[in-house]
């Protein structure tokens, strides 16, 4: 009589499979792997022998780009920019504000809008006849960061005749990265609030909100 052989346990799960898009998209979450950090460190050498804001022929985040509305047709231009990392100094010339003294720091400011919005503002002057539909990150060294801009040919047939994405042709978009209606520009607004925390950004803005709570409304006839 001998013993039997052990029996080896086997779990039974389903396969799981993801699509390119996501197998994209979990590799840009994992930017501190070993592959993410080498392809970024040879892509900051490359985008700093480049000039500040260059076009490129297909977006280096192809899942990003598409989620925030790119599509590989005619009249759809990514450009890169590059912007210089850091707080905003004051501009006054020798740091002389000549003004009261609650006003003369100059080094430990910080600017209203984030980077990427200022990244729009850059290629949106740069290049006038395109306009920016979003941007994303894509690359940082230590004294830059580098975006990706999305944007869109409104004098052509392609975009004019696509019902997704011909409502930027009207006049009232041109230059929305200047007034603040891109993605970006709405964060640094903080109009990126849902439920009851956007009960204080009422009416347009912050300021708009309390300045319509605080104001003493008294009717002529009352």
């Amino acid at each position: 009589w001998t013993t039997p052989p052990p029996q080896i346990a086997t779990l039974s799960c389903p396969a799981v499979s993801m699509s390119a898009y996501k197998y994209q998209q979990e590799l840009w979450r994992k930017k501190q792997s070993d592959v993410m950090r080498f392809l970024l460190r040879v892509r900051a050498w490359e985008y700093r022998q480049l000039p500040k804001i260059v076009r490129v022929n297909r977006p280096t985040r192809q899942d990003k780009a598409r989620g925030l509305g790119y599509k590989a047709k005619q009249g759809y231009v990514i450009y890169r920019v590059r912007v210089r990392r850091g707080g905003r100094k004051r501009p006054v010339h020798k740091g002389q504000v000549y003004g009261k003294p609650v006003n003369q720091g100059i080094t430990q400011l910080k600017p209203t809008r984030n980077l990427r919005s200022v990244a729009e503002e850059r290629v949106g002057r740069k290049i006038g006849g395109l306009r920016i539909l979003n941007s994303y990150w894509v690359n940082e060294d230590s004294t830059y960061k580098y975006y990706e801009v999305i944007m869109i040919d409104t004098a052509h047939n392609a975009i004019r005749n696509d019902a997704r994405i011909n409502w930027i042709c009207n006049a009232t978009h041109k230059h929305r990265e200047l007034r603040g209606l891109t993605s970006a520009g709405r964060s640094g607004r903080g109009l990126r609030k849902r439920g009851h925390r956007r009960n204080g950004i009422i009416g347009g803005s912050a300021s708009a909100a309390w300045k319509r709570r605080n104001t003493l409304k008294l009717r002529r006839y009352r």
